[in-house]
């Protein structure tokens, strides 16, 4: 197997346990390290994130936390409908010819860089 193909399992499952511990993976793991890790231009990155996660990679975890008593299924689907409808916006946004990848980077640093804080700071 190649070093890229290794790495993007890796890439993978790295995401795919801090998604079952956390909720998170697509942007918080994944798109971070195709970036920083693998070299991919971060609108490149970002479509590649989205569609891993087009299939539903998260029901053997949401069975888990449904059977422990920890989901509540009427606002999962709430939020998959502002997942849908957020993303189409998001991606339009996104890939308008006024926003280059690098403004991309920098939006998403100070996107993550401010839950961070949030979550080191506030109780």
């Amino acid at each position: 197997m190649s070093n890229i193909l290794i790495q993007l399992l890796l890439i993978g499952l790295a995401a795919g346990v801090a998604g079952g511990m956390f909720g998170i993976g697509g942007g918080a793991i994944m798109v971070p390290a195709m970036v920083l890790l693998i070299g991919l231009d971060q609108k490149f990155a970002t479509g590649t994130s989205i569609a891993a996660q087009i299939l539903p990679i998260g029901i053997l975890a949401a069975i888990v936390y449904y059977r422990n008593g920890n989901l509540n299924i009427k606002y999962a689907v709430i939020i998959a409908v502002g997942l849908i409808i957020g993303n189409f916006f998001g991606a339009l946004f996104a890939n308008q010819p006024y926003i280059s990848s690098a403004m991309m980077k920098k939006l998403y640093g100070i996107f993550l860089l401010l839950i961070g804080l949030r979550y080191l700071l506030v109780r």
